[in-house]
């Protein structure tokens, strides 16, 4: 095989890869537009709560997503121009940030919990238990996207990354930035829908 062919092919495995990302993100699309409708067919309940605010937490968080989508762009700019210490260090502050952003998520539980309102059992709302479960659903989302973060994080020890194959991070910032989105677009539907 020559050098032609491998880059076509190597072009190809890339194209199907993003494709099979993009199905499976466009499902990920559809269980929240199934929650969030849910959630609006939910608000005519008379036991719907008028008057429940999100907690700070949440939106601290919403923020420490958004820049870690902006520090994991940065290690795939990195490691495009070779530059493997920059790569690290974005990368590892992306996994830091991406765990901050699940302890705020936790910390806004406890907001939640603190103001009065529960989840489960007998104190708990339709309210609260749709934003519970919405939360964890994401959640669950982010723990992938983790994952996956920590795979692209041991490959490039492994110095499997450099300017001419970026694929992995590629494929992980596009989920990232795609999980970054869709938990701003949930934050603000709970915010200014209620």
């Amino acid at each position: 095989m020559n050098i032609e062919e491998a880059n076509r092919e190597q072009i190809q495995k890339a194209k199907a890869y993003k494709t099979m990302l993009i199905f499976a993100m466009g499902s990920i699309v559809m269980i929240f537009a199934g929650l969030t409708s849910a959630y609006v067919i939910s608000k005519s309940r008379p036991d719907w709560l008028k008057d429940f605010v999100l907690p700070q937490a949440f939106l601290w968080s919403t923020l420490v997503i958004v820049l870690s989508s902006v520090t994991f762009h940065f290690a795939k700019k990195a490691i495009q121009k070779n530059n493997r210490s920059t790569t690290t260090l974005m990368l590892v502050a992306t996994l830091l940030l991406g765990l901050l952003f699940v302890a705020m998520q936790f910390q806004g539980f406890n907001q939640v919990i603190a103001a009065g309102y529960y989840f489960t059992g007998s104190y708990s709302t339709i309210t609260t238990s749709f934003l519970y479960i919405v939360v964890l659903v994401h959640i669950a989302h982010l723990i992938g996207g983790l994952i996956s973060l920590l795979i692209v994080i041991y490959n490039h020890y492994k110095q499997k990354y450099n300017a001419t194959q970026t694929l992995g991070i590629e494929l992980s910032v596009m989920f990232w930035h795609f999980l970054g989105f869709l938990w701003l677009y949930l934050f603000l539907f709970f915010t200014f829908y209620k």
